[in-house]
């Protein structure tokens, strides 16, 4: 009976869930969720222990919404080693944010509704997970999508926070109506949503390419960037749990999900491969050249899911999962961190007025030093083992020279933005206000902190012992190649490090940054389409005016309702006398009968 333990545990946490939410107008909510979410943790440890001490045994249920004549709705869930072994890690994440987060908006009044909000976004993120057919799974994509659009306004009396969220759900319409366009295909033809008889069959091109833009735009690739960093606007709770385990890995999921089908198209793959090199190499470019710490951190995300795109299109989706597992722990250690700081100087954002916390914040500012860390890749934290094994991956495919070399690029630029954000925040002189008080002693700060630091340093390690395949490939592989990843990150953090001596040590007298602006990406993309648009628009708006109302009502009327009159006028005019004359004489005498009657 193990093979139910995974499905009873988890109709245990959905009922769990659901419960809470049911109690959403009772004092203390959000207390009442944090408790729901680390119960929901432990309750799915169980059922990941079960599947991999009974040899790996998926477990799938379905129920029917309903039927047609031909073709019937149904809700399949799946448990399978992606599905459980994901919602532990989604749960730890999401519990030590909440708890940040009863600290972070305690003195917010609709705190509750925060944390209900919350509460969906990661039970919509569960249903996404564990979705057995494309019915259940488009529920759960769409649910993360509006509930992003709910959590990035939240400050929604600020013009920029409504702004970005509107950018957001606009960004995800184009793969929304990429998903659809697979969605409808495969209803048309297959009569079928059940993922196992999808990737039973052959690819079909519209399938790939709608499901390629749903995840580009879901996970922010390359063209559909923009949104990420501009998600910046909602509070950092929602930062760090937006990016780390929720909205922006379920188009990579979505991918892991459908990688037989991929397998089996070069295109699918190569497209994959080249837009994440594009993806990892843009966004660590533009990390580089920040100055506000929270999209430092958004840019890097985008650049690790550019990353986790290329294991895709390597054909290697259990890696993509691996780096997917390890990047939620230190990434939202890297948010709450940075929300702790702003909040400590007085809602100051611009690392260039920052420094000397290490004194003033050391646990926060170790953490930070951490997540950065495993970031970089640095031998033995959680990001090591999956970053290095990719690109070691990377190295030993066939694969094109350009996308290589970007990816390596991304690697470089990584170590490069990450010390210059633990140079600007943690180290050399205080650049703030010295009258700020900052306080880390705080249970709900440190407790998160710590967890998240743990798994930023053990996750990499347990999840490589249940991750991989029981028989991985084996690389061979000269020394030189295998340490390449561990080379380049060595060698850029070390010329980052000089480059602090240099460059990094004066603080501009202008805090201004409008060279390298890396946000001429909105007007250069948005502005000529609008441009556009609205010119083609205004001619067609002219052409019609002038064709239809101005000429037809205009003079074409005027001209044929006058043609009549003058036709009868012409005939007339004759240039004979007699007729004049005839015709003046009739006219007198009707007009003398006329009067005599009279």
């Amino acid at each position: 009976m193990c093979y139910m333990v995974p499905l009873a545990n988890s109709v245990m946490t959905l009922i769990l869930i659901g419960v809470t939410l049911l109690c959403s107008q009772k004092k203390f909510f959000h207390l009442m969720t944090l408790n729901t979410v680390k119960m929901a943790f432990f309750l799915s440890l169980y059922p990941l222990y079960a599947f991999l001490t009974d040899d790996n045994a998926n477990v799938s249920a379905t129920t029917t919404w309903f039927s047609l004549e031909i073709f019937s709705f149904s809700f399949t869930t799946q448990f399978d080693l992606y599905a459980l072994l994901f919602l532990p890690v989604a749960f730890l994440v999401t519990w030590s944010i909440l708890e940040f987060s009863t600290w972070y908006m305690q003195h917010d009044p609709s705190i509750d509704m925060f944390f209900k909000y919350l509460l969906i976004f990661l039970l919509a993120m569960i249903v996404l997970v564990c979705s057995g057919n494309l019915c259940l799974l488009f529920i759960g994509w769409e649910g993360v999508g509006i509930m992003s659009f709910l959590l990035i306004g939240w400050y929604h009396a600020r013009a920029n926070a409504a702004t970005s969220a509107l950018q957001a759900v606009l960004y995800n319409r184009g793969g929304d109506i990429g998903f659809l366009l697979a969605f409808c295909w495969l209803l048309m033809n297959l009569l079928s949503l059940d993922l196992p008889i999808i990737l039973s069959l052959p690819p079909h091109f519209l399938v790939l390419l709608g499901f390629i833009t749903a995840a580009a735009s879901k996970s922010a690739q390359f063209g559909f960037h923009p949104w990420l960093a501009s998600a910046m606007e909602g509070p950092t709770p929602v930062s760090a749990l937006l990016h780390s385990s929720t909205m922006v890995v379920a188009g990579i999921f979505l991918l892991i999900r459908v990688h037989p089908l991929l397998s089996s198209s070069p295109w699918a793959l190569t497209t994959c491969l080249c837009l994440g090199a594009m993806s990892t190499f843009y966004a660590a470019t533009y990390a580089l050249v920040q100055n506000d710490i929270k999209k430092i951190i958004a840019y890097s995300t985008s650049s690790q899911l550019g990353l986790m795109m290329v294991a895709i299109g390597l054909n290697l989706p259990y890696l993509a999962f691996f780096h997917m597992c390890t990047h939620a722990f230190f990434k939202a250690m890297l948010f709450l961190c940075s929300g702790l700081i702003i909040h400590s100087l007085n809602d100051e954002q611009d690392i260039r007025n920052m420094g000397g916390l290490q004194i003033a914040l050391p646990t926060t500012t170790t953490c930070l030093s951490i997540g950065s860390f495993a970031l970089m890749g640095t031998p033995f934290l959680a990001g090591f083992y999956s970053k290095d094994a990719i690109i070691e991956a990377a190295s030993t495919s066939y694969l094109n020279f350009a996308a290589l070399l970007l990816t390596l690029a991304a690697t470089a630029f990584t170590a490069v933005y990450s010390m210059r954000l633990i140079n600007f925040a943690s180290m050399m002189e205080p650049r703030m206000n010295p009258v700020l008080t900052c306080n880390e002693d705080d249970p709900r700060i440190l407790n998160p902190l710590s967890r998240l630091a743990y798994g930023s340093i053990l996750a990499g390690f347990l999840i490589y012992k249940t991750t991989l395949p029981n028989h991985p490939h084996i690389h061979t592989m000269p020394m030189y190649m295998k340490l390449t990843a561990l080379i380049v990150t060595i060698l850029a953090f070390t010329i980052a490090y000089e480059l602090t001596k240099t460059f990094w040590t004066v603080t501009p007298k202008s805090t201004a940054s409008e060279e390298f602006d890396p946000s001429f990406h909105n007007p250069l993309l948005h502005r000529p389409i609008t441009v556009v648009t609205l010119n083609t628009a205004g001619q067609i708006a002219a052409h019609a005016l002038e064709e239809i109302i101005y000429k037809k009502l205009g003079p074409s009327y005027s001209e044929r309702f006058h043609w009549v009159p003058i036709k009868v006028v012409r005939v007339t005019q004759t240039a004979r006398i007699k007729t004049y004359l005839s015709a003046f004489f009739i006219t007198v005498v009707f007009t003398l009968l006329a009067a005599m009657i009279i």
